[in-house]
């Protein structure tokens, strides 16, 4: 391992957590007052997992980053894979803000549609540039799947 792709990795990891905080600012707002409240599915993961594995996420995505990110931003394909990621985040904190920020279940189902299928093309992207950086979102596809059936059935529960 270079010290350019560590310390690519670290500054792409501290970019995700950034965005992840920013989420995590967003989800306190609706968190203590509504979320509890809601009426949830029986697949619904106990309260504590979420921050952890958020966390993980996160990370997972930072080491990605830096991995594709090392192959040189100069490449085309590096920088198609990185605006992906870019938008991935923006899309995934935009989630927070509308399922718990404003409270609006349908419009943060609608978001975390697009955030889904946006993990897809940023996987595909990312299988171009590195396989292994690639296959380090696949736990993240797995977990927004989870929170898409969540957020659809929290939405007509609610």
């Amino acid at each position: 391992m270079t010290k350019k792709l560590i310390l690519r990795s670290s500054v792409a990891i501290g970019i995700c957590l950034l965005f992840g905080f920013m989420g995590v600012i967003a989800t306190q707002a609706g968190y203590e007052a509504w979320y509890p409240e809601l009426n949830k599915p029986w697949f619904n993961p106990p309260d504590f997992l979420f921050g952890p594995v958020w966390f993980l996420m996160y990370l997972l995505m930072g080491v990605a980053a830096g991995i594709v990110w090392n192959k040189g931003f100069y490449h085309k394909w590096v920088k198609t894979a990185l605006y992906h990621l870019g938008f991935l985040l923006l899309l995934n904190g935009s989630w927070s803000l509308l399922f718990f920020g404003l409270q609006k279940p349908f419009l943060a189902f609608l978001n975390i549609i697009a955030l889904f299928i946006l993990i897809i093309f940023t996987i595909k992207w990312f299988k171009i540039v590195n396989k292994v950086a690639a296959y380090l979102l696949i736990p993240y596809a797995i977990w927004v799947l989870l929170v898409v059936a969540l957020n659809f059935e929290i939405w007509q529960f609610n």
